[in-house]
């Protein structure tokens, strides 16, 4: 982060509660009955992509500099089943065991028909919405430059995926399921499981980085596929790295298929 603005006001209309911790402030929100804890994210530039040299790598990952300039919050964990039964009035998550799962299972689509009705369910300053790409991974890197927020290497004491198939490290086990969505330790900024259990749609239509540096981007202006970032419960390794780059048309609906909610 290059520069470090004043904070916005709060506690703001939404909030029905708000703080200042070790890892920055945080309000949390009321939606359709259930409570969710958001994180501010600060302006800032990072560089966006994998270098050259990082390892098992994609081609779509070309290293390149973004600027955000506005701030944004963001959910400190993935959509939990409660919250999605409680907007939509149903819960197509295969692994039920508990409310705070993740939701899977759902599209693009439907996190668009979700947001809306989230969004009409409260009277206040906050507008719900999916993360732009960008914004994702500015927050999973959380300040930093290596291929996980915590270092180069993936343990399974770290993220929920494949343990079979490792990143830079021992193997360890698959569990085959999704976790609870505080089941790790949060990131440097308090953000937990952007790494596994979930991939977790974006905003944008998926496409090529842009030659240069990028002010505020939102990817291309249409597309076929949209983003997803973060891996999963049923992800290789090196899927989770902060860089990793996947997509799927805006109907897929898959069990490893999850959000994160934006706000501002």
């Amino acid at each position: 982060m290059l520069f470090d603005p004043s904070p916005p006001l709060f506690p703001a209309d939404w909030a029905i509660a708000w703080g200042e911790d070790a890892y920055g402030l945080w309000q949390a929100c009321e939606i359709a009955g259930v409570r969710q804890v958001m994180r501010w994210c600060p302006p800032g530039r990072f560089l966006m992509g994998s270098p050259p040299d990082e390892p098992e790598r994609g081609d779509n990952e070309a290293q390149h500099e973004v600027t955000l300039t506005r701030s944004f919050w963001l959910a400190e964990t993935a959509c939990t089943q409660a919250l999605w039964q409680a907007v939509m009035g149903d819960n197509p998550a295969h692994f039920r065991e508990d409310p705070e799962h993740p939701v899977e299972q759902v599209s693009w689509d439907d996190c668009q028909d979700f947001l809306a009705r989230a969004n009409r369910s409260r009277d206040d300053s906050l507008v719900l919405r999916l993360p732009t790409e960008a914004e994702w991974e500015y927050v999973c890197r959380a300040g930093t430059r290596t291929a996980f927020s915590f270092g180069d290497a993936l343990g399974t004491e770290q993220a929920n995926y494949d343990g079979n198939f490792p990143y830079r490290g021992p193997k360890g086990p698959y569990r085959e399921r999704t976790l609870p969505v505080q089941s790790f330790a949060p990131n440097p900024w308090g953000l937990y499981q952007m790494y596994g259990n979930v991939w977790e749609w974006c905003a944008d239509w998926f496409g090529d980085y842009p030659a240069g540096p990028a002010l505020d981007p939102n990817g291309p202006a249409d597309g076929a596929s949209r983003v997803l970032r973060g891996g999963s419960w049923y992800s290789f390794g090196r899927h989770l790295r902060s860089a990793f780059r996947s997509h799927y048309a805006p109907a897929s609906r898959y069990g490893s298929f999850g959000l994160r909610l934006a706000g501002g």
